[in-house]
């Protein structure tokens, strides 16, 4: 059997295709709902115009976000039973324990109040409906964390027994599985990653519509939350991939060696920024390396030993039997930069972009011309950055907005393609998950059908946000600035339209 047709590797593909396409909304969702939040709890604070405009500008690209992320999201969970029937029944009791969690207390959050927060704007005192938005943002963190528990425990499998008789995992310490190190820090570097790509989407929208000098005050407000939260989310992202990097080490020492295609120990070894040459083979003709960088890295010492390929391999044949331990060296190497190389680009543009804004450099100014009843507002010119200079930051701030995006997908191939050929790393091996009854031509037939699925939705998708974002924040009515003071709202009219649907 050829085995780039074997289920095993078609069953792995499929499952990547999907899983990175779905986890496209997933940071997003994340942290769009927290800053829809934000910047709605700015306008009940404040009753400032600019805040309800954006939040409701926001509110619809994250909406538009989140439908496609459920949508999507329910094809992992037919693949278990399709393509992955033995992992399944062997890691079931425990694998489905966080999940059940997921389902049970994060989804019903997210579902319940955003129905509330959706049709609640004309209905609901404006605190109460503010209320709702931040359940739906601690609803979307709480199934982010339990689900990467999950994948936490088979990167690291914790609070389990092996039952011999019955042939699966079963749980025994389900508090374990939730707050050891590998699911805390593995949690924390994808929240902060999350925060990170929806705060260069906000500068990559705003960007737009500031270039095009329409809706500056609601973009300039935007803007600058949107470079705050690159900052923030960038820094926490390097420290808490730092603090995910040193306990992969100990626990996926063959990742770790794969990541810098070390083929051999070495004593302090060097991290290579860059490679010319087959690293599949060890033929690493140019590398552009910083000496010592990683064995501080993986032990907070620039002097200290660490493991190549060759040694984890003896080591592992040791401990689990004869075969071979290794991933695919090559994109364990190139993943590992692009997701480091795509994030930290994001993180500059937004600490440059801070530092223009902060200068006035790039934002423009209104002035306020007449004594009419509502003022006329006139555009002044920026200070001299230079029309080209300020145009092409526009159009790199634009950009920047998929840089993230590509980090969060390579970030993920290199987790799971690091780990094989282990499903749960130490426990499973992957070629003893797969569906045994599965054909190829099954596997092929439903990774077509999937694939175009996702085709399909991604065409909606760029339209439906494509749409609103030229349309831009929305203008208000009376009742959007005058919110109901009780619950029901203040209107008696049954024929009354809903006050936030598109």
């Amino acid at each position: 059997m050829d085995l780039a047709l074997a289920p095993e590797t078609l069953a792995r593909w499929q499952f990547g295709i999907t899983t990175v396409y779905h986890f496209l909304f997933v940071p997003l969702t994340i942290s769009l709902a927290a800053l829809t939040a934000g910047l709605q709890t700015a306008w009940v604070r404040t009753e400032k115009e600019k805040y309800l405009k954006a939040t409701k500008f926001w509110g619809k690209l994250f909406l538009i976000n989140i439908a496609m992320g459920v949508v999507t999201g329910i094809v992992q969970e037919f693949q278990f039973g399709m393509n992955w029937s033995d992992y399944s029944r062997f890691v079931g009791d425990v694998f489905g324990a966080p999940l059940a969690f997921e389902a049970l207390i994060a989804f019903f959050f997210e579902s319940t109040f955003i129905g509330l927060w959706i049709f609640g704007w004309d209905k609901l005192p404006k605190k109460i409906h503010l209320a709702c938005i931040w359940m739906v943002s601690i609803g979307t963190i709480l199934s982010a964390y339990f689900i990467l528990a999950a994948n936490s425990w088979m990167q690291h499998p914790v609070g389990y027994r092996i039952n011999e008789a019955r042939g699966r995992a079963e749980l025994t310490d389900f508090w374990l599985v939730l707050t050891q190190n590998t699911a805390l820090a593995q949690g924390f570097h994808t929240l902060s990653a999350a925060f990170l790509t929806g705060g260069a989407f906000m500068v990559g929208v705003s960007a737009l519509h500031l270039m095009r000098k329409k809706h500056i005050r609601e973009m300039k407000t935007s803007l600058r939350l949107g470079l705050v939260t690159v900052a923030i989310g960038g820094l926490l992202t390097a420290v808490s991939g730092d603090t995910l990097g040193k306990i992969m080490y100990e626990q996926q020492p063959m990742k770790m060696a794969a990541a810098e295609a070390l083929w051999d120990g070495e004593k302090p070894a060097p991290f290579s920024i860059f490679a010319v040459g087959d690293v599949a083979e060890g033929h690493n003709e140019v590398a552009i390396e910083i000496p010592g960088l990683l064995s501080f890295l993986a032990k907070d010492d620039f002097s200290s030993y660490v493991p190549g390929i060759n040694d984890v391999n003896k080591a592992e044949q040791k401990k689990y039997g004869p075969g071979d331990y290794r991933p695919n060296i090559p994109v364990a190497y190139w993943g590992f930069r692009w997701m480091i190389g795509f994030g930290m680009a994001s993180f500059t543009v937004g600490l440059i972009g801070l530092w223009l804004t902060r200068k006035k450099f790039l934002l423009p100014r209104h002035l306020r011309v007449g004594d009419d009843e509502v003022p006329h507002l006139v555009l002044l010119p920026h200070k001299a950055l230079g029309p080209k200079l300020t145009k092409l930051y526009w159009r790199i701030a634009v950009w920047t907005m998929v840089f993230p995006l590509i980090a969060n997908s390579w970030g993920w191939i290199f987790t799971e393609t690091g780990r094989q050929p282990w499903a749960v790393y130490g426990v499973l091996r992957t070629r003893d998950a797969v569906s045994p009854g599965v054909s190829q031509g099954e596997i092929i037939t439903s990774m077509i059908v999937f694939t175009t699925l996702y085709a399909i939705l991604a065409v909606i998708e760029v339209k439906l946000l494509v749409k609103y974002i030229k349309a831009g924040p929305p203008e208000l009515t009376e009742a959007d600035l005058n919110p109901p003071t009780k619950i029901g709202g203040d209107s008696r009219d049954a024929d009354k339209p809903m006050a936030f649907s598109y």
